[in-house]
């Protein structure tokens, strides 16, 4: 199994940050075939000061050619194409294999 994160950097606005991300975003995002478990969560420091991400999201497929393959479809397109759109503090993303 891998998992694809991504790190959605400091927003100049998160609450137009968060409106998009449910609104328009998690409906594009949810149509990714394949996706076997998927989480999201604001992101909080433990120390109580500023985190550094505002949002992290994980999307755990069976292997790393099925992930592939999802991401390369017209929904995974979609939904990555429509990163730029809100996540104006950047985003940072990477996969890596689950281990047990």
């Amino acid at each position: 199994m891998v998992k694809l994160t991504v790190l959605y950097g400091l927003p100049d606005d998160p609450d137009a940050f968060e409106e998009y991300y449910a609104e328009s975003h998690m409906p594009l995002a949810a149509r990714i075939p394949n996706v076997q478990r998927f989480e999201s969560g604001r992101v909080a420091a433990p120390d109580g000061g500023t985190p550094p991400y505002h949002r992290i999201a994980e999307l755990w497929f069976e292997n790393a050619s099925v992930m592939q393959e999802s991401l390369s479809s017209p929904e995974g397109q979609a939904a990555t194409d429509d990163i730029p759109n809100f996540a104006n503090g950047g985003a940072t993303v990477f996969v890596s294999p689950v281990e047990s």
